[in-house]
């Protein structure tokens, strides 16, 4: 018997000592990349743009004012990713009702200020949240496909707009004669504390603390932890999965409603095509960020960071003039695709190479 033991001990230590061995075989780079995540990433796409500055192929990429444009952008994209994040960490995929549902509580908020700021508001999220339940409650009770429902609910939402508004585009200043409303309307994007920071990337930081508080260190974060990687089990285990599918849902519509509302601020209009693309972006952003479509795995300052990464290169690609649909055999959506595939290659192989692949 003892020697049966001494013997398991020394396979325990041989097989420890292999894996620590393939920890050491891995590369710098498989190393670097696992320690400085994806915020290490966004500082190398910071080099490349510094680079392609100091070779002439760009200009103004550090200035200070392109430093803040890329900052902005990381607030937009970054507030309608915070919540589309809870729809894929609970393990049903993304939420694609996104682009409508900005634009249709954009829509709202505009045609209501004619009654005040505050009614306009509450407005918007009044109907930004009804879309969220409605896709909360038939995905969660029902056990809808999450894709083929929202897609379904994006379609329908664009279809009332266009039913109530005629494709037409409604400003402020024509709907409303309450200039101390459409200020405040207009501050939703322009207000700048210290004349530095917009107040959607002062939102956008108190999502994300609250995001990551709420992910971490509260049960909530751990029953939708278990929902999202093994359903069956939650549900047997005594865990509201519907509810908290549907609380997942609700929380994609509120920040797409900010961010519908910043976006229709910025461009001091109500139209039907604000917010086309944040869907896609969205879940770029949070698979570049280290969430997982499957569910229960990731952070909130994984996408945070994904959103640093996806502003970046937007900016780099539009001080190189490659435009948003093509230029010669390329296009922006191209060259986007391919470095994000490069991108979540690395870091699944460098989890790999580190023995971390089911991280």
């Amino acid at each position: 018997m003892a020697d049966n033991t001494k013997g398991a001990s020394v396979d325990a230590a041989g097989s420890e000592g292999r894996k620590d061995e393939r920890g050491l075989r891995a590369g710098l780079f498989s190393r670097l990349v696992n320690t400085t995540g994806i915020y290490g990433i966004a500082v190398l796409f910071l080099v490349l743009g510094a680079i392609l500055q100091a070779t002439g192929a760009i200009s103004g990429f550090l200035s200070f004012k392109n430093m803040l444009n890329i900052i902005d952008n990381v607030a937009l994209i970054g507030i309608v990713a915070m919540g589309m994040a809870f729809v894929t960490y609970s393990g049903q995929f993304a939420d694609m009702s996104v682009p409508t549902t900005m634009a249709f509580t954009g829509y709202i908020c505009v045609e209501l200020l004619r009654f005040g700021f505050l009614p306009a508001i509450l407005g918007a999220f009044v109907a930004g949240l009804l879309i969220g339940l409605l896709n909360g409650y038939v995905i969660g009770k029902f056990k809808a496909n999450p894709i083929i429902w929202t897609l379904a609910v994006n379609y329908v939402t664009m279809g009332i707009i266009r039913l109530i508004w005629v494709n037409k585009q409604i400003y402020p200043d024509m709907i409303s004669q309450d200039k101390g409303a459409i200020a405040l309307f207009d501050g939703i994007y322009r207000t700048r504390f210290f004349n530095l920071i917009g107040l959607p990337l002062v939102i956008l930081i108190v999502l994300v603390i609250v995001g990551q508080f709420v992910l971490t260190k509260t049960s909530f974060g751990v029953k939708l932890k278990i929902t999202g990687s093994a359903y069956k089990a939650a549900k047997f285990s005594g865990i509201k999965v519907e509810r908290m599918v549907m609380i997942a849902f609700v929380l994609a519509a509120f920040t797409a409603t900010i961010g519908g509302l910043a976006i229709t601020s910025l461009s001091r209009v109500g139209a039907w095509y604000n917010g086309a693309g944040y869907d896609f972006s969205a879940v770029t952003v949070i698979v570049i960020g280290g969430m997982t479509l499957a569910g229960g795995r990731g952070n909130i300052l994984g996408v945070l960071g994904g959103s640093l990464i996806i502003s970046i290169l937007n900016n780099i690609m539009t001080l190189v003039q490659i435009g948003s649909f093509s230029i010669g055999t390329f296009s922006q959506g191209m060259v986007r695709g391919v470095i994000f595939i490069i991108v979540v290659g690395i870091s699944a192989k460098s989890l790999r190479s580190l023995g971390r692949d089911d991280a």
